[in-house]
């Protein structure tokens, strides 16, 4: 039997004791109250109320190895990236390399691959495909409705899969930015309970009333937690705190733990906090995840205080899995599963033609998946578009990564490149590949680096060249976890230095081609109007 000492936190029945937590075969046979000399706190593990895994460019197996030395134990991992490159085998893949660590992986089901049919995916899921999924072990929801329209107007299978989960007695996740009033109303009554793309607190406040709890996401890119963090004591019971997308390098400094100390700086009730932070999404998404209680699993985590969370050690089924900052969990060899079949571009496939007419232009903000629209005239030069370095109006390229076809060309701003290109494969949802720079040449070859390697994020700068392999579907490594987070802080670090003024320019880049995201976006088939729901010119 393990004893270990501290102050217990009871989040359940928001209390605080000095005591011993007693465990045998990985369960808490008894909590028992004592003093002790330890000034630590037992708390809870964290869990990341909805993620994907994939976005820290790691399989899930490395992704565990990071985040358990910041006290995390679990995820709510909607695996839908994979499953647009790779369809159910890939969910499959994601689910069996979690498996293999002690983390507890709860992956969903994805609802919408592909994510429409205005961009080019690798695979589709169909309703046959998510009963055999829901079959899986630790799939206990439906991922995100991204396809809100299909809900509103009761597509045959949308519903379908909706009713698949409820008869099966799953959540339903939802994704519906900017939806309110009546619409929001009818969205969540089709029984679809959670939401993560609220950005404004109004929205959020308009969604909580109809029954509808609302994660605050705080990402890599999207940052929604100054505008909604207040929601954590004013409705505790409906409300928890996720991540949605992680880079390697974020997630090797900070994970749920990080959003714990923001919310008590900002005043927060400590117990509503971590209410957010575990008993909530165990609640809902009935996890296999313990809450330092008798008779539950011991997942917990130790840290010195509660206002920091500086985790001391992590124990997930009783087993200790991080301590002082250092993983427990070895790495696991797997092999590479991929879909990538095209062939490298040239110069001559991304010039655009210079027409006399202003070009439309994607508005990106930093910290937001929502982009805005504008207009631009740009100079040509021979009779061609290229990126205007003095407006920061620079080009923006997908490429069809499953089969040969002519790229998408179109114009983005905020981006505040001054030399070079960078290209990413992984770009929301098909992860095909995508690149922003300011001239064609570095373009081209940002995008055949990723084309070479089979998958990854890249930058060029005329003779400098630089890549961070993803063979893993296009979009991970196996590699250990630290080593995939330190090649990607040298190439996001010198993306800056080319005059990238983004928090974090590649994850901002990825969801440039998001289109279920308004307003304006770029997929491989073209300029998206996210509002229209429409392809549009990319000129004005």
């Amino acid at each position: 039997m393990k004893k270990i000492e501290g102050n217990i936190v009871d989040v359940v029945n928001k209390t605080i004791h000095q005591g011993s937590v007693h465990i045998e075969n990985g369960v808490i046979v008894q909590i028992a109250k004592h003093s002790t000399e330890s000034t630590d706190f037992i708390i809870p593990g964290f869990v990341d109320a909805h993620v994907h895994v994939e976005s820290s460019m790691l399989i899930p197996s490395e992704f565990a190895r990071l985040a358990v030395c910041h006290g995390s134990v679990a995820t709510i991992s909607d695996p839908h990236e994979i499953g647009n490159v790779l369809g159910k085998e890939g969910v499959e893949f994601m689910v069996k390399n979690g498996l293999k660590t002690p983390f507890k992986f709860h992956f969903g089901a994805p609802s919408c691959v592909p994510a429409t049919v205005f961009e080019t995916a690798g695979a589709t899921i169909d309703l046959d495909d998510l009963e055999e999924i829901f079959k899986l072990p630790r799939v206990n929801y439906l991922a995100e409705m991204m396809n809100f329209p299909g809900v509103l107007f009761k597509d045959p299978d949308v519903m379908a899969k909706i009713k698949l989960a409820h008869d099966l007695g799953k959540e339903v996740d939802g994704h519906a930015p900017g939806l309110r009033g009546e619409d929001a109303r009818k969205y969540i009554a089709a029984g679809i309970t959670t939401d993560h793309e609220c950005f404004t607190k109004d929205e959020a406040l308009d969604k909580l009333k109809y029954g509808m709890k609302i994660l605050i996401r705080e990402g890599s890119a999207a940052k929604n937690f100054e505008a909604l963090w207040s929601l954590i004591d004013e409705y505790p019971e409906m409300v928890m705190l996720c991540s949605d997308d992680k880079h390697p390098n974020d997630l090797a400094v900070g994970h749920i733990n990080k959003l714990a100390k923001r919310a008590i700086d900002k005043g927060c009730d400590v117990f509503n906090v971590l209410r957010a932070a575990s008993m909530n999404p165990v609640k809902h998404y009935k996890m296999d995840v313990g809450l330092l209680q008798k008779n539950d699993p011991a997942d917990f985590c130790i840290v010195s205080d509660l206002k920091s969370f500086d985790v001391k050690a992590t124990y997930i089924d009783g087993e200790l899995v991080a301590e002082n900052g250092q993983t427990k969990i070895n790495s696991i060899e797997e092999e590479a599963v991929n879909n990538f079949n095209c062939s490298e571009i040239t110069r001559n496939q991304i010039m655009m033609e210079d027409t006399g007419r202003p070009v439309q232009v994607i508005v990106v903000e930093d910290g937001q998946l929502i982009t805005e629209k504008s207009v631009a005239t740009i100079a040509g030069n021979n009779g061609f578009l290229e990126s205007d370095v003095n407006q920061d109006v620079l080009k923006i390229v997908v490429v069809n990564r499953y089969f040969d076809a002519p790229p998408a060309v179109s114009f983005i701003k905020n981006f505040g490149l001054k030399q070079g290109a960078i290209a990413s494969c992984v770009a929301h949802d098909s992860h095909n590949i995508i690149a922003v720079g300011t001239n064609d040449k570095d373009i081209t070859e940002s995008i055949n680096l990723i084309i070479k390697s089979l998958g990854g994020v890249s930058l060029a700068n005329g003779e400098e060249k630089k890549i961070v392999p993803l063979p893993v579907a296009g979009i991970m490594s196996a590699l250990d976890g630290y080593e995939v987070a330190n090649l990607y802080e040298a190439i996001d670090k010198r993306s800056k230095e080319l005059g990238a003024t983004l928090t974090s320019p590649f994850m901002t880049l990825s969801f440039c081609a998001l289109l279920v995201i308004p307003k304006l976006k770029l997929s491989d088939k073209g300029l998206f109007d996210g509002e229209s729901f429409a392809f549009t010119s990319a000129y004005a």
